[in-house]
Order: C-alpha cells, then sequence, then structure tokens
C-alpha cells in the first residue's frame, strides 16, 4: 500500500509522456495540473514545460513582479520544486523561496501575493504552489495564481495548458533551464520567510484575543502537511494552547488511517482520514486539521466529532455576519451550486444576497478582492473570508483560518460548533446531503455539459413542484457544465468530472432519508431519459 518513494521520484525523471495520450498532457482542472510519475501524467517534463509557459504568461502580460514559489509535503514536489527553480532562474524570474526550502500552504502563497501587490499599479507579483491538495501519496501536481491571488480563471489555465503542450510535443526544446545548484545562486532566486508575516497578519481576520483568553485546549493534526511549521509559531505569538498531535512528515504517508475505498488519502474532511483525531475528540475543547496544501478544513468537535463540510460553513456563515462589524452591509454570502441550500436559509433569515457560482474557487476571486463578497465556501471544505476591516485576506481557499475561526465561534459563544449547529437546524430544518460519483462514458459527459432546461420535461421532483431549473449559476451567469433542479424542501445538480470518468450527483433533502432517496432515483431518471434522447 506505501508507495516506493524512490521508484516514484525515479519515473519522475525517467519516463517522458506521450503527448498523443490525452491522459500524457498537461491538464488544467479546478486546481492546476495533477497526475502520478507512474502514469505518466506528472512527470519532469511536465513541470519544465508547465514552468516555461507560465514565464511566457508573464512576459506576454508584462507581470514583472516576483513571482512566490511554494510546495507541500508529497514526494513529487520537491523534485518538481527543484526543476521549477531551475526554469524560473533561468528565465530571469525573481523569485521567493521559503527559507531553509521548507513547506508553504496555499493561502499563506495566496497572502504573500496579495500583500506584495495591495499597493501596486505595476510589477506586480504572482504564485506557483507545487502540490496535488489531498490526493493520495503517489500523486503530485502544479497551480498557478495570478497577480489576484486566487486560482488562475479559466482563459489563463488554457493559454498556459496550450504553450506548455506545445512545449512538448517539440520536446521542451524551448525550455529555458540552469542547473539547480547554480540556480540557488542566481540573484533572482530569493529566501523569504512565509511564516512570520502570516502568523502576525492573522489578528486582522480572526479574533486571537478572544481564544486566548478562553484558556481552552486545542487539538490539530496536520495530516504531514505543510500547515506543520505554522502551528508553533502561532501559539507562541498568541499565547494559545496548541497540542498538535501528529509532528511526523513522511511522503508515503503511512501514519494515515486509509480513507474508506482503502485509498491512502489526506482529505480532512473524511471520517475515515480524520479517525486519529477524532478518537481524541473530548481530549479538546475544539480540534482541527488540513490536507497536505493547507486549503481545506476538517473541524473536530466534541459534541458531534467531525463536522460535515456543508454543517460548519452555515455555521460559519451565521456567525461572521453576526460578529463582523466592520464588513459592509451589502457584503454578500458565497457559495458554489452544490453546497448545502442550508445557506441559501441562513443568508435569507440575516438579510444578505447569496452569490452562487459555478464548482470552482476562481468564481470568488473578485469579490474577495473588493469586499463584495464576505464569506465563500463550497462543500469540499474549502473558504475564505474578509479581514475584520472587510478588505480582502486571501483569494484561495486557506483551512489555517477556517480552524481559528472554529476556535473563536467556540470561545466567544460557549458552545462548539457541533452543538450551534443543531441549534441552527431547528430553525431553519435538517437537511441530508449526499453525492453519487456514477461511471460515464466521455460521450455522456458530453451531454450532460450541453444539457438545456428543456431536457427536464416533468414539473416535480420527488412530490414537489420545481422552483428551478439552472444551467447557469445566478450569481454570475456561468454555464455550471451540468444542470441543477431546485424545490423548496430539496434539489439535485449534476455535471461531470473534470478528471475522472464520472458525473457527480449532488442531491439535498429537507424531508428526511426516505425523500432524499426519492430525489435521487428521479433524478438518475431524469439523466437516463437525457442519454437516450442523445442515444448515448
Amino acid at each position: 500500500m506505501l508507495i516506493n518513494v524512490p521508484l516514484l521520484v525515479s519515473a519522475y525523471y525517467m519516463k517522458h509522456p506521450d503527448v498523443k495520450n490525452l491522459t500524457e498532457r498537461v491538464s488544467f482542472g479546478t486546481s492546476g495540473h495533477r497526475g502520478s510519475s507512474f502514469k505518466g501524467s506528472f512527470n519532469e517534463d511536465h513541470v519544465l514545460a508547465i514552468t516555461q509557459a507560465i514565464c511566457d504568461y508573464r512576459r506576454t502580460n508584462a507581470i514583472k513582479g516576483p513571482l512566490f514559489l511554494g510546495m507541500d509535503t508529497h514526494a513529487l514536489s520537491e523534485p518538481s520544486h527543484a526543476t521549477a527553480i531551475e526554469v524560473l532562474a533561468a528565465n530571469g524570474v525573481e523569485c521567493m523561496i521559503h527559507k531553509g526550502l521548507g513547506y508553504t500552504p496555499t493561502p499563506v502563497i495566496s497572502h504573500a501575493i496579495l500583500i506584495y501587490n495591495r499597493e501596486r499599479k505595476s510589477g506586480l507579483g504572482d504564485g506557483i504552489i507545487i502540490t496535488p491538495s489531498h490526493n493520495p501519496p503517489e500523486d503530485g501536481g502544479l497551480k498557478y495564481n495570478p497577480p489576484h491571488g486566487g486560482p488562475a480563471d479559466t482563459n489563463v489555465t488554457q493559454w498556459v495548458e496550450e504553450r506548455a503542450n506545445n512545449l512538448l510535443r517539440d520536446e521542451n526544446k524551448e525550455v529555458r533551464r540552469i542547473p539547480y545548484e547554480k540556480a540557488l545562486r542566481a540573484g533572482t532566486i530569493h529566501e523569504y520567510d512565509y511564516v512570520t508575516p502570516y502568523v502576525e497578519d492573522l489578528q486582522n481576520v480572526i479574533d486571537m484575543k478572544v481564544i486566548r483568553s478562553a484558556s481552552f485546549q486545542i487539538g490539530v493534526d496536520p495530516m504531514g502537511g505543510s500547515t506543520l511549521p505554522f502551528w508553533e509559531p502561532i501559539a507562541e505569538r498568541y499565547g494559545l494552547s496548541i497540542n498538535v498531535v501528529n509532528r511526523v512528515i513522511d511522503p508515503t504517508f503511512g501514519f494515515m488511517t486509509v480513507d474508506g475505498d482503502g485509498q491512502i488519502r489526506m482529505d480532512c474532511s473524511s471520517q475515515y482520514a480524520m479517525a486519529r483525531l477524532i478518537k481524541l475528540k473530548e481530549k479538546f475543547d475544539i480540534a482541527f486539521g488540513n490536507d497536505p496544501d493547507g486549503d481545506r478544513h476538517g473541524i473536530v468537535t466534541p459534541s458531534v466529532g467531525l463536522m460535515n463540510p456543508n454543517h460548519y460553513l452555515s455555521v460559519a456563515v451565521w456567525y461572521l455576519f453576526r460578529n463582523r462589524p466592520g464588513w459592509r452591509k451589502d457584503t454578500a454570502i458565497g457559495k458554489t451550486l452544490v453546497t448545502s441550500s442550508m445557506l441559501d436559509r441562513v443568508a435569507n433569515h440575516l438579510g444578505r444576497k447569496l452569490f452562487e457560482v459555478p464548482v470552482g474557487f476562481k468564481w470568488f476571486v473578485a469579490g474577495l478582492l473588493d469586499g463584495s463578497c464576505g464569506f465563500a465556501g463550497e462543500e469540499s471544505a474549502g473558504a475564505s473570508l474578509l479581514r475584520n476591516d472587510g478588505t480582502v485576506w486571501t483569494t484561495d481557499k486557506d483551512g489555517i483560518i477556517s480552524d481559528l475561526l472554529a476556535a473563536e465561534i467556540t470561545a466567544r459563544t460557549g458552545s462548539d460548533p457541533g452543538e450551534l449547529y443543531q441549534n441552527i437546524t431547528e430553525m431553519f430544518g435538517n437537511p441530508i446531503y449526499e453525492r453519487i460519483d456514477v461511471v460515464a462514458t466521455l460521450e455522456q459527459q458530453a451531454v450532460l455539459n450541453q444539457l438545456s432546461s428543456h431536457q427536464i420535461a416533468t414539473p416535480t421532483l420527488a412530490g414537489d413542484a420545481i422552483l428551478a431549473k439552472m444551467i447557469e449559476a445566478p450569481g454570475n451567469k456561468v454555464p455550471i457544465g451540468g444542470i441543477k433542479v431546485v424545490t423548496e424542501n430539496g434539489w439535485f445538480a449534476v455535471r461531470p468530472s473534470g478528471t475522472e470518468k464520472v458525473y457527480k450527483i449532488y442531491t439535498e433533502s429537507f424531508k428526511g432519508r426516505e425523500h432524499l432517496m426519492q430525489i435521487q432515483a428521479e433524478a438518475k431518471a431524469m439523466i437516463g431519459a437525457a442519454f437516450r434522447s442523445a442515444g448515448v
């Protein structure tokens, strides 16, 4: 089960992708390019091509400031980091690397970009984070954050992807590169303290004083990831009692409890992956974990154990919009279409606008930048929020502040987020939410991408009148690549996966398990009818 790290790293250098094979090309999903060196989908050739493509994109768009480079703890991240430095140095890019070649979470890179660019109109900085997120240990990944600090938009990733694949087709002959040792000595590669500025700034987004005054016990499991070097400085700076229950960094992630499918996967929203911390829930007033690049959160409370991400997002919204007087009165609540409708009910009660967008955190960037979106969350346990004064904190997901927010909520209210969610359900109902993954052909995925509201002919869903058939997100009018069907008491959404041969059916009911099953059955029937009509 454990990966052979030397073999994996050898494959990174020795195996070369076949660009004629779609699975071995550069392909940017919602979070950059990911793959495995064993499968020829993430190798040195890919990193060389992508990094050169980013350098070319910077030149084309006059991005002349520093590039903030970070990496997580996956086995392929360190060799990829070295490869990227070789290319960045050869291209003369001013590059900021963590001092001591340490690990850097995704939100810390976003924060660094925004702090650098805050008072600038030109000479802006951007960033690269080398991570496959919570993917299994054999995977590698690389994502690009342009000067706005958040995930690159589709027009950027398509440009980089096309350029990188053209470089690969030409066997990377146009890639500029110098040897690693020479690159490190280049005047453009600078060691940078990523920890202190981020830790010092936390007091401007989270009420660290109220957490300290509570004098309670906090448990943290970094899950062998890049947030590990940050927790001790946070505890020291703010006088918190933080117990890091696992300080091991091991690229095999052999300390992990396996996920539900038997795979090692550092998914902090999974009860299987978080089993160790869940067992310790009674020892702490609040506890939390993060995935390897620190952009996701898993909140463990004494009352309920590991919280469902949708439940925690609902509590966060309920709390924040009643405890952030520095935010604008018109600041909206951001959610993706497949996030629980509990947020809709909370937003309505609070009198706040709901900003509902397609899947992908990139859709929240503009709202976080200009302060029109106070909180942005997605069902896969990713979120960010504004500073206390209503200005931008990060434009990428930040698992660290999501963790610390749970501590602030517990300290100020005297109840943990699990207890608070139970209170919310007494006001707005107790929904059941499930996602189903269904194996699909490429033809079926194409049909789902082109679904229209007219193809859902029935006027009801699980006995309730259909109120909306969405093929565009109401918040920004962007196509969702599928459809969402909504009633007063439930909904379903279907969309093809961008990385696997499956489609995903998201379902939620406010009327119980039997009603949810009825929604699921009727959703599958509607999808089947669309396939038959298309002849696939």
